[in-house]
């Protein structure tokens, strides 16, 4: 096993050949705890117990499960833990099986593979108070803020939205906060029950600064609440958790992408985003959340009318650029800078 250049960790201390080997981390699974319905706490530690490469919250891992399905997952402690990772792993039965492999197949002792932390969710410096806005599982990379802005001394306050208090994770940490610092609302699963955060963006303090992680309505709820702040002071990570559009809605029939460099065409069908039929044709381009959330499939738009669909875009930028892995067209060709 070879060793990458990111051996030391950041103080200064050497990882195993066995630990860090190009460029992931095999980590051991020390503990496995129920946190809520259908929802597990796994901890990770380096098999010989080093410090484990840094992180800063917001941040996620790239964990490997067992079936061999690769999926995101936030960090979900306090940054300042240099010996462990942790992460929340929710069950979703109508996932193509990563949840149902965490949950059924990792044990206590076992080691997975995983990547580096990387973050695409980062808490600014630069604000005085900091809304946190957490939709079910969507508290995970919120919880570790939590801990960074304590450590700060940064003013916070949080809105934690789930369906039941038995279906919320961390529920005990979270109703022990003042209560001028939480709100926590339940709406048993009815829409019309949802929390209304019209109210909540009524005004805005100085430079505040929000940071939203849940389920797309809710972030849909936020931003339509949110519209009139600056676009740069409202923060989204969907955490994988958003729901791709049915066939048969509107926008949702086949089109062809035009690769304007290339000149090559390659036809899109229902069901089917732009990303995965650039994949099918061998076409690689950059990506990392596939969730429209985190800007990394950014790609030019050339021509053609897209349907945009991610959380990233400004409105003045929906004619010169598209998120590939969530948006689709309106037009029948879309003509890429590819």
């Amino acid at each position: 096993m070879t060793t990458t250049t990111l051996q030391e960790t950041g103080e200064g201390r050497a990882l195993s050949d066995e630990t860090l080997v190009q460029g992931t981390l095999r980590l051991e699974v020390t503990d496995k705890i129920a946190v809520a319905d259908g929802i597990y706490l796994f901890e990770l530690r380096a098999p010989d117990r080093q410090p484990l490469p840094p992180f800063t919250a917001g941040a996620h891992l790239l964990v490997q499960t067992p079936a061999g399905i690769a999926r995101r997952y936030s960090l979900c402690n306090a940054p300042t833990e240099r010996t462990r990772y942790v992460v929340a792993v929710k069950l979703d039965p109508t996932s193509r099986g990563g949840s149902t492999s965490m949950i059924n197949d990792v044990k206590v002792g076992m080691r997975v593979t995983v990547s580096l932390p990387e973050n695409y969710f980062a808490l600014t410096d630069q604000a005085s108070d900091y809304l946190l806005i957490a939709g079910g599982i969507g508290i995970t990379p919120l919880r570790a803020m939590m801990a960074e802005l304590d450590e700060r001394g940064a003013h916070y306050r949080i809105v934690y939205c789930t369906r039941s208090r038995e279906t919320s994770a961390f529920i005990e940490e979270l109703s022990a906060l003042p209560a001028e610092r939480v709100t926590i609302h339940h709406d048993n699963g009815n829409p019309e029950q949802s929390f209304d955060f019209v109210p909540l963006f009524a005004t805005r303090n100085a430079d505040t600064h929000v940071y939203c992680c849940g389920p797309r309505p809710l972030m849909r709820a936020v931003r339509e609440a949110a519209a009139h702040w600056p676009h740069a002071s409202v923060h989204f990570e969907d955490f994988g958790t958003s729901v791709t559009p049915q066939a048969g809605n509107a926008g949702e029939g086949s089109f062809v992408v035009k690769l304007r460099r290339s000149g090559r065409s390659i036809d899109v069908v229902p069901g089917q985003s732009i990303l995965e039929a650039l994949r099918a044709a061998g076409v690689e381009t950059p990506s990392s959340c596939e969730a429209g959330t985190c800007g990394a499939c950014r790609t030019t738009l050339c021509g053609g009318v897209a349907d945009h669909r991610d959380f990233v875009l400004d409105d003045d930028e929906h004619d010169s650029a598209i998120m590939i892995c969530v948006s689709r067209a309106k037009s029948d060709e879309l003509i890429l800078d590819l």
